[in-house]
């Protein structure tokens, strides 16, 4: 069981992740904006609009967690409980758009890096690839209906266990609500879970075969393309590593709320709040591009004040993949 001090601290941890989250994800949104406008088409290419879905939704996601985590600690005889359950449902489908939209840009890398041979799936993967817009709406549609529902599963008010359970909470009371529960735990966290790990097998079979491939040919041919690959490569694995830690996690603290009947969903939505952020830093560490600015932007700031110089970065000029292999 949570205390109301441990309910205070999840609540101050939140609010620091926030600031962080919303710094990373509004660097990407701007970048991303500025890219959009610096085109001839004025058109985003398929991986930046799906970054820039997520980090819409990751920026919603962590206000949402906010107001949430701010009424739970707040609140403590759950006058407002429905705006709280409503709050909570909100951070249940923004969470189901963000797990999507990653394993979808995933699925976009998985598709843009190993080249197959011409099948039906491939022939599938390609018609999904071309329509990112579409995939991107139904994702967003497809993440409130399947949690509007949630509603018939939440407590508003349960007044057991001495005023420390969560205004409002998900605790069935009956089989069709535990059902519910099972199920969108297997359609938000499980299945894009699967996909983000099939792809993410597709890329290291991928990335280890041309490395073999590398010392193989004596011409060094293959140099530059894995050069330039290996970034993405990098942060595509990072992503699965990050969503697949975090997915752990949150099936635990959800069973801790649903069968255990625990106030735990302070936890539940703080871990949400700590894989947006990671996942905020991975996403702009992965393009060389943006983390290269973002130094650059740093150092830039911390020469106004010359006291600060020490907590300079260095800046990396070469990948050394492409340095070593790229010319």
């Amino acid at each position: 069981m949570l205390s109301s001090v441990d309910k205070l601290v999840a609540w101050v941890l939140t609010g620091f992740l926030a600031i962080l989250t919303i710094f990373f994800n509004m660097y990407l949104l701007l970048i991303n904006q500025r890219n959009y406008r610096k085109s001839a088409k004025h058109r985003l290419n398929p991986a930046d609009f799906i970054i820039t879905a997520i980090s819409m939704a990751s920026i919603s996601l962590q206000v949402l967690t906010y107001f949430w985590q701010t009424m739970d600690v707040i609140d403590t005889v759950c006058r407002i409980s429905l705006a709280g359950a409503i709050l909570l449902v909100l951070i249940f489908s923004v969470k189901f758009i963000i797990f999507w939209s990653t394993a979808f840009l995933t699925f976009y890398y998985g598709t843009k890096l190993v080249v197959e041979p011409v099948h039906c799936y491939t022939r599938i993967q390609e018609a999904i690839v071309k329509h990112v817009h579409t995939v991107l709406a139904v994702i967003v549609v497809s993440g409130f209906t399947n949690c509007i529902p949630l509603l018939s599963v939440l407590t508003y008010y349960n007044g057991t266990s001495s005023g420390l359970s969560d205004c409002g909470s998900i605790m069935p009371t009956d089989t069709t609500g535990l059902a519910y529960v099972f199920y969108y735990v297997i359609i938000s966290d499980i299945v894009p879970g699967i996909i983000m790990v099939k792809c993410s097998i597709s890329i290291s079979y991928h990335l280890a075969k041309h490395l073999l491939d590398m010392k193989a040919s004596t011409n060094g041919a293959h140099g530059p393309k894995l050069g330039t690959q290996m970034r993405v490569i990098k942060m595509t694995l990072s992503l699965v590593v990050v969503f697949v830690i975090f997915v752990i996690v949150d099936i635990f603290t959800q069973m801790t709320v649903v069968l255990m009947r625990q106030n735990t969903l302070a936890l539940t939505i703080l871990f949400a709040s700590i894989y947006t952020t990671v996942s905020a830093f991975v996403l702009v560490y992965g393009k060389k591009s943006y983390w290269k600015e973002l130094i650059a932007t740093y150092n830039l700031f911390l020469d106004e004040y010359p006291c600060l110089n020490s907590m300079k970065v260095e800046e990396v000029k070469t990948e050394p993949h492409e340095h070593s292999h790229g010319h």
